[in-house]
């Protein structure tokens, strides 16, 4: 069993990962101090495939679990759906003690840890997650939120799990689409910080693409503890946290302008990766052979590098609501090279607009 530790102080804990894991959750959480009711938060496509699975374990361990379905896709990412899992738990009596458990994507991780970090002002938080994406990615990091109609993820907190359970056997029914999408935020770990990694996906794609046990492992390991060592120097992304969000600046715009119809997450990065690896070669930044890298990773494992036809005004639009804007101005992670990259503030509107040109022109 690979163990990946993030370590915060007084919210530390573990990442595990094997394969067949997600029938021993009840086993793990067993040795620690929950209390006996359990809620679990999952999607229609995935209780028919893993919350039943992670139900039972809970129950030969002694839980008591009820599960609450949602929808699949960022429309349940509401605050009318929150409510609808509050007057369940307060239903079945979940008390401070008692664990709220997600088990499936990243909208279904970031919907239940808004839940625990609010009800009863914090529950317990366990992360089983069954897509890519999350498992790389969302469920590591405290990072909760709910949509708003005018922007992704605006309504949210910092809420740590106590435990991620990670179990790459579940991607074997993930839809391709699913798992190219999680790929985006896996090549992004590269970019940000380990050229090493990058050049393993590279020469490793297509045994990603064929879902090799091995390859796998390897990519959910090392993304994970990238992960872990960024969140702990700055767990509430006042510093260097902010180079997670490579590509997802323009990435949340292509999602939004889409009505998080058109893109899903994973391609609405790729997109982004590839617009701030433009902009970082029009401001002399990163050279041309770096962005020449990206673009063949990203179209080797099957993600898109643009968006045609899409509004630049209307991507504008959404930029001007990004998290990451301060007094107007956008906080940019811009790539300095394969491994390395830097945030950049003072960005001109004008070099803006001709990256969203290149990212929207009809190919």
């Amino acid at each position: 069993m690979a163990k990946v530790n993030v370590n915060l102080a007084d919210h530390s804990y573990s990442i595990y990962i094997e394969t067949g894991l997600i029938g021993q959750v009840g086993e793990l959480m067993s040795s620690m101090t929950f209390g006996r009711k359990v809620l679990i938060i999952t999607d229609h496509n995935v209780n028919l495939l893993y919350a039943e699975a992670v139900a039972s374990s809970l129950r030969s361990a002694g839980f008591k679990a009820a599960i609450f379905v949602v929808e699949p896709g960022e429309g349940s990412k509401t605050l009318a759906t929150a409510d609808k899992i509050f007057t369940q738990a307060i239903n079945i009596g979940l008390d401070r003690k008692s664990p709220i458990i997600a088990v499936g994507g990243g909208v279904v991780g970031d919907l239940a840890g808004f839940v625990a970090s609010t009800y009863l002002r914090g529950v317990p938080f366990i992360q089983v997650p069954t897509t890519l994406l999350a498992q790389v990615d969302s469920s590591v990091g405290g990072k909760t939120a709910v949509n708003h109609p005018l922007g992704k993820n605006l309504i949210g907190a910092f809420y740590q799990p106590q435990l991620v359970v990670v179990d790459p056997l579940v991607l074997d029914t993930l839809p391709d689409r699913e798992l190219k999408a999680g790929l985006a935020e896996v090549i992004k770990y590269g970019i940000i910080a380990d050229p090493v990694f990058f050049a393993y996906l590279t020469s490793h794609a297509e045994q990603v693409l064929a879902r090799h046990p091995a390859a796998l492992t390897e990519v959910i390991s090392r993304c994970c503890q990238i992960k872990a060592n960024i969140v702990a120097q700055d767990e509430r992304e006042a510093s260097v946290r902010m180079i997670l969000n490579f590509g997802h600046t323009i990435g949340h715009a292509v999602e939004g302008v889409g009505g998080y119809r058109q893109y899903n997450h994973g391609e609405g990065v790729a997109i982004g990766m590839h617009g701030a690896a433009l902009l970082s070669s029009g401001l002399n930044l990163c050279s041309l052979s770096a962005v020449t890298a990206l673009q063949q990773l990203i179209t080797a494992m099957g993600l898109p590098l643009c968006a045609p036809g899409y509004g630049i005004d209307e991507l504008l639009k959404f930029l001007a609501r990004d998290k990451k804007v301060i007094d107007s101005k956008i906080k940019w992670v811009l790539m300095q090279d394969i491994g390395r990259v830097s945030i950049i503030q003072d960005v001109a509107e004008t070099h803006i607009r001709t990256v969203l040109s290149q990212l929207t022109r009809n190919q």
